[in-house]
């Protein structure tokens, strides 16, 4: 997702049209999202009939009707984002609440969407019993998917995709084989490895943390035989019904969990902000800070939740000058995200910091490369 957001970013179109449907994943609900999609489509028709030519009107319109005419609307998450210009039209499903709207301009509206996934915890979840694995990537405490193996995502693996079937252990433990406690841990071990090995594959491509859902005795099998031990943010034991328990029901049980690393995060994100304070490559200044991330030195920004702040930006002269009334003309209301998106776009990240650990008259910091 952070490649899809930098690449629209990178984009400059005329027009450049941002769409975004509040969705809902379960039905009946989801009945009523491809009606939402139509009045958003209507509103995108007027206003491009309207404000450009008919042959750059007509273009785009098809490109979108030719993207979303077979979206399967069970799939939805919480919101449809479309962007799209004559060149080219993108159709994401996100898992964060947006205002419904259209946005033309000469670039696409990922302002508000770079925040929601930077102020996220983006996870997988792996969950394992003896007879099966299950993969589930989420978003703080909403399932993004469960990974099938039909998925795009999966296709052309090298490895087993999932869910995957522990065959191997009922082969060992019919008839006269050993069943011994050292044979099935060796078996389950086993199948852990090859878990593994499907994890450490997906891993590769967007390198999230991993919570093990599991009972204790597999947990620790499954630590044994893993690649990235240290990759492991959580472990929960307690949860139920692993096999066929629904993928909303699995990240409801991991959330205590998953606070805790995020506790954790916030943490260690005090003593990196008095490390760099020390090395003289820490900026608190707004100015200084929206000058650094413009120009791709800022490492990791700390922003206290809920901050936002109207400002005037020049980017020619790299000046960002606070400003009271967001609805001036020239005023950008949440000059914030625009920093974020910077230190973002150059390769940065960005931590948000409860209220109560980052004080009100300290409410951002950027720590630099140099």
């Amino acid at each position: 997702m952070k490649a899809t957001l930098k690449s629209l970013r990178e984009t400059k179109a005329n027009p450049a049209v941002s769409i975004f449907v509040k969705t809902h994943r379960e039905h009946p609900a989801n009945d009523k999202d491809p009606i939402a999609l139509k009045n958003q489509l209507k509103v995108v028709e007027e206003r491009l009939t309207n404000e450009y030519d008919k042959r750059t009107a007509t273009t785009i319109l098809e490109n979108i009707h030719a993207k979303t005419k077979e979206l399967n609307h069970n799939l939805n998450l919480d919101t449809l984002a479309i962007f799209a210009s004559t060149d080219d039209v993108q159709v994401i499903r996100m898992p964060i609440d947006t205002t419904e709207r259209v946005v033309i301009s000469h670039r696409f509206a990922t302002r508000d969407l770079v925040r929601d996934m930077a102020s996220a915890v983006h996870y997988y979840t792996l969950v394992l019993t003896r007879d099966k694995a299950r993969l589930i990537e989420a978003s703080n405490d909403r399932v993004v998917r469960e990974f099938e193996v039909e998925d795009i995502a999966q296709n052309n693996m090298e490895n087993i995709p999932f869910p995957i079937d522990n065959n191997g252990l009922h082969t060992t433990s019919d008839g006269g084989s050993d069943r011994s406690a050292n044979n099935e841990s060796s078996a389950l071990k086993e199948f852990f490895n090859q878990v593994d090995k499907s994890v450490q594959e997906l891993w590769g491509e967007h390198k999230m943390p991993l919570v093990v859902v599991g009972d204790t005795k597999n947990i620790g099998y499954y630590k044994d035989v893993c690649d990235r031990p240290d990759n492991i943010i959580a472990t929960v034991s307690n949860a139920t019904n692993l096999d066929e328990g629904g993928a909303q029901h699995i990240i409801n049980s991991v959330q205590e969990a998953v606070e805790g690393y995020r506790t954790s995060l916030h943490q260690a994100a005090l003593g990196e902000i008095d490390k760099a304070r020390g090395a003289n490559k820490l900026q608190t200044d707004l100015q200084e800070v929206y000058r650094s991330a413009f120009q791709g030195v800022g490492d990791t920004l700390y922003v206290r939740r809920g901050y936002i702040q109207p400002a005037k930006i020049d980017e020619k002269a790299q000046t960002l000058s606070p400003a009271e009334d967001s609805s001036a003309e020239g005023i950008t209301d949440d000059a914030i995200g625009e920093i974020i998106e910077h230190v973002i776009h150059n390769g940065g990240k960005a931590v948000f910091m409860p209220q109560d650990i980052m004080s009100a008259d300290q409410p951002i910091a950027l720590v630099t490369r140099y």
